[in-house]
């Protein structure tokens, strides 16, 4: 117990510091906070025409040296929480498993979600109600054995399996490199009926190390896959509060 609080005091320092976001904090309070445990950036370089195709017109599809990409992203969510209130023991960790690309929309780039994976009933039903959100409960395991994390989700149709670790020394990522472009996002995209949603996020800026992963299997990714490794990071930890959705 004595561990969520002090995660949730972690949570509510991060938006103490703010000089390297892109744009100002909303004036509104944020209203729920996460923190991200033994996370891997899974990417890989994909045709932007083939994904512009899956990405509603309202966002405008955002390449890096004129390539887009296709992010797979495991972790272990814990510390969830509402503003004001404690972790719930048994209710806050959990893992989750995104599948994403990379949006911008009136200057403020952020996160297309093609699919969210999590190994919580509540948090599936909440995220896809109260943030739009395409989640699904899935089978999930994310455990570590020594410097490794070996993850699995299953659920109908999509299977994801991989051992990921970190390696090296941790580093910020510098402005206008990949890494960056890859990792400091602050606000998701999100629509339903037709109307786009955003909404905002705030974190310090990301823990990196460069990583290696193997990846058993992967049939979870909306477009095919390159025959390739992918390109990896890893993040020991991050610290998350999330504002509502806002109607654009």
């Amino acid at each position: 117990m004595t561990d969520f609080f002090e995660t949730a005091a972690r949570q509510a320092g991060v938006t103490e510091h703010t000089d390297h976001r892109p744009w100002p904090l909303p004036d509104s309070p944020w209203t729920s906070a996460q923190s991200w445990v033994d996370l891997a950036f899974l990417h890989w370089r994909v045709d932007p025409g083939g994904l512009r195709r899956l990405v509603p017109d309202s966002v405008e599809l955002d390449t890096f040296d004129g390539a887009a990409w296709i992010g797979i992203v495991p972790f272990l969510l814990t510390g969830l929480r509402l503003r004001g209130l404690p972790p719930i023991p048994g209710l806050s960790t959990f893992p989750e498993l995104n599948v994403r690309t990379y949006v911008t929309r009136e200057d403020k780039p952020g996160i297309w979600f093609f699919t969210l994976d999590a190994a919580s009933t509540w948090f599936v039903e909440a995220g896809k109600k109260i943030y739009r959100l395409p989640y699904s409960r899935a089978r999930m395991r994310c455990e570590r054995n020594g410097d490794h994390v070996d993850y699995e989700s299953s659920r109908t149709g999509a299977t994801f399996a991989a051992r990921y670790r970190g390696d090296g020394p941790l580093f910020h990522a510098e402005p206008g490199s990949l890494d960056y472009f890859l990792t400091e996002r602050y606000c998701l995209y999100t629509e339903d009926g037709g109307r786009p949603y955003r909404a905002n996020i705030h974190h310090p800026p990301w823990d990196l190390q460069r990583g290696e992963a193997v990846v058993a299997e992967n049939t979870i990714s909306p477009v095919p896959l390159p025959d390739e490794e992918p390109h990896v990071l890893f993040s020991p930890r991050q610290d998350v509060v999330v504002w509502p959705l806002t109607e654009l």
